[in-house]
């Protein structure tokens, strides 16, 4: 977190949950009116401190933090447009984000190269940056008084904005807005910077709108009482595990879900097939995202932490296991032999979303095709992998329509392999500003 008094910002950050970094006594020492708060999930460089947000610059004007729901795609070019140098000597932090953190604070040349710099305002400066930034970005973004947020031009990320009663509040889904009590206004449009003080609310356009907002939200990244683009994620997945019904019919006495995020298309299946709901499957809560964990190793050890069979409810019986998405099939591997060694006569797994085949270069940790079971194997290949009786895949049409939103205002890309911007190769990978990227001395 960062918070500022109105004279100086200070940041506070570590590793681990939110619980375990941020007590009461962390917390009593973050005074302020202006404050910015971040979850990393690492797509760009290594999980490690530095490289926790929020990143933070001092400037001579003013001080800068800022944090990053996305992925940047031209983060080389954006170091050259930096001289090669993005941070001071001492600093070890290697994202895309630190990159973006160094560009708007930057107080060389200006941010659009055009010459010496008077050192402007934080606001001016990220308005002058922001059209050289080409990628995903959600951004929060904070000086000592004013509160920032920009997402960038295809709208990759979810970005809303809130009232409460005495100020404002900027997050990345909806769910956010309610827990802290505060109305929903309205998205923060794809183009969009909004500038948040004592005055109000004022917004720039820095870009035209290509709305491409991410299809995999919709699947697995958002919670279901989240609502993106005016519609709630707990009805789109419902209406997918219908579709699902329709096209990938099973014979089966139960349909249960793998919790918590394929409960509503488990429902939805279960709606639309007729066969009976009901719980399979139980989850330790105290057991996190296994598709987000750093290591293989690790997500392997995590599937079996996190979920329990019932047995009582599932010997016997022919079961449809409904789960979002399989990327690199370790769960849904685990999760079939568990429900045979509690007496399952059938184990029918159908997937809400199509085969993730393609790497994501936008904010989602699957960078090669070899990490990607669909990627490298046809649908029967995947069924014989994981050990299940059957195996079904909602389709694209029957995804997309779910969502309400027109496809060619979505990203799918880690679906059909067709991406909205072009990637270079050179910007592909997670470790660019590492020096094991290049076989030396990072390039910073």
């Amino acid at each position: 977190m960062a918070v500022s008094d109105g004279s100086r910002i200070v940041v506070y950050k570590d590793m681990g949950l939110v619980a375990q970094v941020f007590d009461e006594s962390v917390l009593n020492t973050l005074r302020g009116y202006v404050a910015i708060g971040h979850c990393r999930y690492s797509t760009s460089g290594s999980s490690v401190w530095e490289n926790a947000q929020p990143t933070f610059r001092a400037t001579p004007s003013a001080s800068l933090a800022l944090g990053h729901n996305g992925n940047l795609i031209n983060t080389m070019e954006l170091v050259e447009q930096l001289g090669g140098h993005t941070a001071p000597v001492a600093s070890r932090a290697t994202s895309d984000t630190d990159v973006l953190t160094a560009l708007f604070a930057a107080s060389g040349p200006t941010a659009n190269g055009d010459g010496p710099s008077s050192h402007p305002g934080i606001e001016a400066a990220a308005l002058a940056a922001l059209p050289l930034v080409r990628g995903a970005f959600s951004l929060v973004f904070m000086d000592e008084q004013t509160l920032y947020a920009a997402r960038d031009p295809q709208g990759f990320r979810p970005l809303v904005l809130g009232k409460l009663a005495s100020g404002w509040v900027v997050a990345s889904e909806t769910a956010a807005l309610d827990i802290v009590g505060a109305a929903f206004v309205r998205d923060i449009e794809p183009g969009e910077m909004v500038a948040i003080d004592e005055d109000g609310v004022r917004s720039h356009r820095f870009a035209e709108a290509k709305p491409k907002g991410c299809l995999f939200e919709y699947v697995y990244l958002a919670r279901p009482d989240t609502m993106i683009a005016g519609r709630s994620l707990q009805a789109a997945r419902e209406e997918v595990g219908r579709q699902l019904a329709a096209e990938c019919p099973a014979e089966a006495d139960l349909v249960i879900g793998v919790p918590e995020s394929s409960t509503p298309a488990a429902i939805g299946y279960a709606q639309g097939s007729g066969i009976p709901y009901g719980q399979g499957l139980v989850k330790n809560s105290y057991v996190g995202r296994t598709f987000i964990q750093p290591s293989q190793t690790i997500r392997q050890r995590g599937v079996r932490l996190k979920y329990n069979p019932l047995r009582e409810a599932i010997a016997g019986k022919r079961l449809v296991v409904v789960d979002d998405s399989i990327v690199r099939g370790t769960t849904q591997r685990a999760i079939v032999a568990m429900l045979r060694e509690a007496g399952a006569a059938q184990v029918h797994v159908r997937i809400s979303s199509p085969p993730v085949a393609w790497p994501c270069y936008f904010g989602i940790d699957f960078p090669s095709r070899a990490e990607l079971l669909a990627g490298n194997l046809t649908i029967e290949q995947i069924r014989t992998s994981i050990g299940a009786d059957s195996l079904g895949y909602v389709s694209l049409p029957g995804l997309i329509a779910a969502t309400s939103v027109p496809g060619d205002r979505l990203c799918h890309a880690c679906f059909d392999g067709n991406y909205p911007i072009a990637v270079a190769d050179s910007e592909k990978g997670k470790h660019l500003l590492e020096p094991a990227a290049s076989g030396g001395q990072a390039r910073r």
